[in-house]
């Protein structure tokens, strides 16, 4: 066993990343879909932030707050999926401390601003069906700005004590942490030779608080939205207003439900095997920055109508000189109307 002071060796001390306990002899083949998740997430959130950025028509309260989760999942995944490829296919385990603690400090806050950024959606859909007539006063662009660095601010400053109180403890461990990322509280249960009291209730506050608060005001917000759309006398009406938070509640639901069994697993799941908890740890990261430009892609028409436009016209550049070539082959013959369409 082996103790490193929290104002001494921590520099140069490291750890090593467990992994997922019991599912060795099938790490490569849980890394395969693994990178496919890392792929999509790149490739879906990447053409979201492309497709609102080159689009001025996009330029409103309900895609900007879409393109700022774009953005975060980005920073998310990147943060954890990397290490976790690397531990499953290169068996690369060991990690440095600071490394870890910034690795967690990242992966608690931008997690935060994800909820505040849900947070700031519902309340868009709050405005937009319950004061339609005040929307564009009520949510300007400079408004949603300052919502975007509200969360951002939230969640670097809500963090900050987690590296702060664990860097102040000694750590009599074996160095192995049990879990494929490092995770605030995989961190100090590595701790068996101090008072942890502090460090806990921090973890656990800092989650009631902001799933309380963001969850708390975006039920009030679908309360109300619900008033409202019942209130409406066309079913069309009704259907269309609802149709317009299906999406946002689709996230909602895949942020949220993994994230409420890893909180619960943690503190009262003592008799949940390791792999499980890891696994669904996992997916509470990594699912979201996923599904979150697949589901919002589907359920908007008009970033999948943008999308498909962007596809098109990749078809149109690599069909060009195909073109140019039978634009002069209308002008030899009738047959050449037969060719490759110019229209395209």
């Amino acid at each position: 066993m082996t103790t490193v002071n929290g104002t001494g060796d921590l520099g140069q001390a490291s750890f090593t990343l467990v992994g997922i306990p019991g599912l060795e002899a099938f790490y490569f083949w849980i890394g395969v879909p693994l990178c496919l998740v890392y792929v999509v997430t790149l490739v879906g959130n990447i053409t979201v932030v492309l497709v609102v950025r080159m689009e001025p028509e996009l330029h409103k309260p309900m895609y900007l707050f879409f393109c700022m989760l774009a953005m975060n999942d980005l920073l998310l995944s990147t943060t954890v999926l990397p290490k976790m490829l690397g531990i499953l296919w290169a068996g690369s385990r060991e990690i440095g401390f600071s490394s870890c603690l910034l690795q967690m400090y990242f992966v608690h806050t931008l997690s935060i601003v994800d909820s505040a950024i849900l947070l700031a959606m519902a309340l868009d859909r709050y405005v937009a069906i319950c004061h339609p007539l005040h929307y564009a006063t009520i949510l300007s662009n400079a408004v949603v700005a300052k919502m975007g660095l509200a969360a951002a601010g939230r969640g670097v400053i809500l963090c900050v004590p987690g590296p702060v109180l664990l860097k102040r403890l000694p750590y009599c461990f074996h160095k192995v942490i049990q879990h494929a990322y490092c995770e605030h509280m995989a961190v100090v249960k590595l701790v068996t030779c101090a008072d942890t009291f502090i460090n806990r209730t921090y973890g656990i506050s800092l989650a009631l608080f902001v799933v309380g608060l963001d969850l708390g005001f975006i039920a009030t917000s679908y309360a109300m939205i619900l008033h409202a759309v019942f209130q409406l006398s066309s079913r069309d009406a009704q259907a269309k207003a609802l149709g317009t938070c299906a999406a946002h509640t689709c996230i909602i639901l895949t942020f949220y439900v993994p994230g409420l069994f890893t909180f619960l697993t943690h503190r009262i799941g003592k008799n949940v095997p390791a792999y499980i908890h890891i696994l669904l740890a996992s997916l509470y990261v990594l699912l979201p920055p996923m599904l979150n430009p697949l589901v919002y892609g589907i359920k908007t028409q008009q970033i999948r109508r943008r999308v498909l436009g962007l596809f098109h016209q990749g078809e149109r550049r690599i069909c060009s000189p195909g073109s140019s070539e039978t634009r002069e082959g209308v002008k030899a013959g009738p047959d050449s109307r037969h060719g490759p369409s110019t229209e395209l």
